[in-house]
């Protein structure tokens, strides 16, 4: 039997050509194809490594017929079509922990490069000016530390910054005060923080709750003479918001390691005195360059040796029959765990799933790590089918399988149950053929398809409501293309939940929340089943 071939196709550590000859697989190290000749090559390959610069397209895998599996040394997918690679059968894998430390360390770097003028004082020396009175600097001991988000990266720093003497405040939804204490931080709201923070660092995915999460509103709470940093994701700051806080002296300075647009040959923020910018460099070391090329190299031999996955985003676990069985059924717990996770914006101390009817002759292991990995998914970047009960556990989660072999109406039904410390929320689904309906929703009985964009209202239940909400989504140009309700007999009050052409802008969304007897009205994003 032949041995499978692997095409590093980027720059990356040879220590990857050696753990992937060590396990048996044949390895060819090749960085400088250009596009044309990538497409003429990749048929010959069983695998494929790469960082950044290689494009995984669906046009490349038109021409991969042997390709099983693309390995990520790190951990953004954005140069990786996963839903075509999905749909041709190809594991798609990553590295999310090999960055952790370096990213840290370069927020806080970058912190005390602008509390001490670091990088404008080494040019004017270099110049020969000499301007010791110019850059005077700040003290960071004693001072408060905001993190917004507390997950892998931002306990890294948490940790680092209280060995400098820094308190540490940290936002993040999903931080209990166990986990708070456990890594020596004060968990406070989001307004707290920013009024609160002598600098404030941000560790959080961009997703719909965090795009401009600091905007001119949020820098406006913030202290005067603050310090901010970014070394997550571009698109969590206004930059135009940033540039006039720093240009009217509300902030003292800022420093940014990613950009709305990369890459950043032009911003609004460059030359500006008080800003510090560097080219996305947070996992740009030699160790951690060797860590994550070691780990997919790893990861990637024993999938094409053994058909053991590891860190996949887009496979779980599974046998090829167990995969064929669950398909429809992992689809239905992709978009339950996904209503409830945008839906929850507490810390979530226990969650419950519990399975009846057909589904639960099955191995529901999986789709219980399905429901994880999408409800976690909206608050942080690094959590897959993998690592989402291991995130759930960090979180101080507590998951819970469970099974019910009574009688049910419906053929099979998944129910999630969060209870958080604020609430407690039950959502409900079944499959109707193969496709996926939400059917309950805090035990308010509807049968919806869950579109790509939906809007998702609680109102009282009263005359003229849905009138109303047809006639101003009809004003804002918002096209309703279905609409489902359900309300509670003991109570009145109602849910609707409309599926919507496009997404829902945060200004329509509060011309709709502004209609009288309307509680709520959330928008919700569903990606397409695979």
């Amino acid at each position: 039997m032949s041995k499978p071939r692997v095409l590093i196709s980027d720059s990356m550590s040879s220590q990857a050509v050696t753990v992937f000859e060590e396990r048996g697989v044949e390895v060819v190290q090749s960085a400088k194809l250009s596009v044309d000749e990538l497409m003429d090559t990749i048929g010959d390959f069983d695998g494929l490594a790469i960082r950044s610069a290689t494009k995984v397209t669906p046009d490349l895998l038109a021409n991969a017929k042997r390709l099983k599996v693309v390995g990520r040394a790190g951990i953004g997918v954005d140069n990786v079509d996963v839903p075509a690679c999905t749909a041709g059968g190809v594991v798609v894998m990553n590295t999310p922990f090999g960055n952790a430390i370096t990213t840290a360390e370069h927020a806080m770097a970058m912190l005390f490069s602008l509390a001490r003028h670091i990088p404008q004082a080494s040019q004017s020396t270099h110049e020969g000016k000499w301007e010791k009175s110019k850059f005077m600097g700040v003290e960071l001991t004693g001072k408060q530390l905001g993190l917004i988000g507390a997950g892998n990266i931002g306990s890294i720093v948490a940790s680092k910054a209280l060995g400098f003497g820094l308190h540490v405040l940290a936002y993040d939804p999903f931080l209990t005060e166990e986990r708070a204490s456990d890594i020596g931080v004060t968990k406070v709201e989001l307004d707290e923080l920013l009024e609160r923070s002598d600098a404030i660092t941000l560790h959080v995915p961009k997703t719909p709750d965090t795009a401009n999460i600091i905007d001119a509103t949020a820098l406006n709470k913030m202290k005067k003479g603050a310090l901010l940093v970014n070394c997550a994701r571009g698109g969590l700051v206004d930059e135009l918001a940033l540039k006039v806080a720093l240009e009217s002296g509300h902030l003292r300075g800022a420093a940014l390691d990613v950009f709305a647009e990369e890459p950043a040959k032009e911003n609004i923020l460059f030359g500006m005195p008080n800003v510090i910018c560097t080219p996305h460099l947070g996992a740009s070391t030699s160790e951690a360059q060797e860590k994550v090329a070691v780990q997919v190299a790893e990861q990637m031999s024993n999938y094409l040796t053994t058909g053991a996955i590891t860190n996949a985003l887009n496979a779980p676990n599974l046998s090829a029959e167990e995969a064929r069985q669950l398909k429809p059924y992992l689809n239905l717990a992709a978009q339950l765990g996904s209503f409830v996770g945008q839906l929850t914006h507490d810390p979530i101390k226990k969650m419950t799933i519990t399975y009846a009817g057909d589904v639960a002759n099955y191995n529901t292991e999986p789709l219980t790590t399905e429901v994880l990995k999408s409800l976690l998914s909206h608050h942080s970047a690094t959590v897959n089918t993998v690592n989402a009960r291991e995130v759930a556990r960090e979180r101080n989660i507590t998951v819970v399988d469970a099974k019910n072999d009574g009688k049910d109406e419906y053929q099979c039904r998944i129910t999630v149950d969060v209870e958080t410390e604020k609430m407690q929320r039950a959502i409900a689904g079944t499959l109707i053929g193969k496709k996926p309906r939400v059917i309950d929703v805090k035990g308010i009985s509807l049968e919806s398809e869950l579109g790509e964009h939906m809007l998702y209202i609680t109102n009282d239940d009263t005359p003229g409501v849905i009138g109303a909400i047809g006639t101003t989504a009809g004003n804002k140009g918002i096209n309703i293309a279905n609409l489902h309700l359900g309300r509670r007999n003991d109570k009145p009050s109602a849910i609707a939940l409309l599926e919507v052409d496009a997404e829902v802008g945060a200004e329509d969304l509060q011309a709709l929340r502004s209609i009288p007897s309307i509680n709520d009205v959330q928008y919700l994003h569903f990606p397409t089943p695979r």
